[in-house]
């Protein structure tokens, strides 16, 4: 079995590491790596998916569960792998009670992870879509990027460079298919040295070396409901990988809602601070508060309100199943951190005044 990419490794985490932390590894790398971001970059696509995928996994309970099971039984273990009869090789992998050579692994972490086959042979893709904190309150939509193979172009998905002679594989027999493990754990999978096709060129084709299929990103537009969380998931039907039968498979995202730097969220509420002097503190002001739907709304100050204060603006805040939620102005008062000497007399006058101690 081909070793498969360690998660933790890939987000620079420990295998213990909370939800929040392997948040922002995830926004960091993520940052750091999007083919945006790094245009002269061409790993830099492969590296933005293998963030995103590890993201996708480690994020879901369940599947994160199931990963650390995979991980603990070897499912990264490399190694030589060894002849069978009739020409197939076999990888060693993990001693699983006895049933040495357990084949099947690759195939069931496969299964498990989102690398598997949905009816007709159509391959599911998973992608983390990050979304700004406005459309995901508000909805509306976000571009993504789907990863898919498709037959390269230069040999039609032969795999065959340009006048190569082409004869039946001697790893399958030309058959196209191989078997790995042994009784009731044997599992048959595609041949990898023909890729399934059962025969394979004198000389590979340049573009694709050999493989047939050339990585390609899709771009599709994704719709954001209002109200979306993040971990929230949608199934695009029909926009993922094509199967061997002709059938496309579905692409599963989720979504990653970035932050606000002004505004934060508590269910469909919002929330935010406002610092004021300490002159519109004691004496009262008006100030004008954003609100998400990029509109201001004037709120009343009081004279002597203390920091701290919190003040809620109506129906401001995130709608959801026909519920709206408020939005909460949390007052600061900032104090000048240096006086003149008239300031400071003038201060010292006025506690004096109203019988402050200092």
């Amino acid at each position: 079995m081909a070793a498969v990419t360690d998660y933790y490794k890939v987000l620079g985490v420990s295998d213990k590491a909370q939800t929040d932390e392997i948040k922002r590894a995830y926004r960091r790398l993520a940052k750091k790596h999007h083919p945006d971001a790094n245009p002269d970059d061409p790993k830099s696509g492969e590296r933005f998916k293998e963030i995103s995928e590890a993201h996708s996994v480690l994020m879901d309970p369940e599947k994160r569960k199931q990963y650390d099971l995979m991980r603990k039984y070897g499912a990264f273990a490399g190694g030589p792998s060894r002849s069978r009869p009739g020409g197939a090789r076999q990888s060693p992998g993990p001693d699983f009670g006895g049933f040495e050579g357990f084949g099947g692994l690759g195939d069931l972490f496969s299964s498990i992870f989102g690398r598997g086959k949905q009816a007709g042979g159509a391959d599911e893709v998973e992608v983390t879509a990050s979304v700004p904190f406005k459309v995901a309150a508000l909805g509306g939509k976000v571009p993504i990027m789907v990863p898919v193979r498709e037959a390269c172009p230069t040999c039609a998905g032969s795999g065959a460079a340009p006048g190569a002679k082409v004869a039946a594989c001697a790893e399958c027999k030309g058959q196209g298919q191989v078997t790995f493990g042994q009784g009731a754990f044997s599992v048959t999978r595609p041949c990898p040295a023909c890729r399934g096709r059962g025969r394979v060129a004198s000389e590979a084709c340049s573009r694709c070396a050999g493989q047939g299929d050339v990585s390609v990103d899709r771009r599709v537009m994704v719709t954001v409901t209002p109200g979306t969380e993040t971990g929230t998931k949608v199934r695009l039907k029909g926009e993922g990988q094509r199967g061997s039968g002709g059938t496309v498979g579905d692409v599963v995202v989720t979504f990653d809602v970035q932050p606000d730097r002004f505004l934060r969220r508590d269910g469909i509420n919002l929330h935010c601070s406002i610092p004021v002097n300490l002159a519109q503190a004691i004496l009262g002001t008006k100030i004008k508060v954003r609100t998400i739907d990029g509109k201001r709304v004037v709120l009343n100050v009081p004279a002597g309100t203390q920091p701290g204060r919190r003040f809620r603006i109506a129906g401001k805040g995130i709608e959801r199943n026909g519920k709206r939620g408020d939005q909460f102005v949390e007052i600061t008062v900032r104090m000048p951190e240096k006086l003149t000497e008239e300031q400071e007399t003038l201060l010292r006058q006025f506690a004096d005044a109203a019988g402050l101690k200092y």
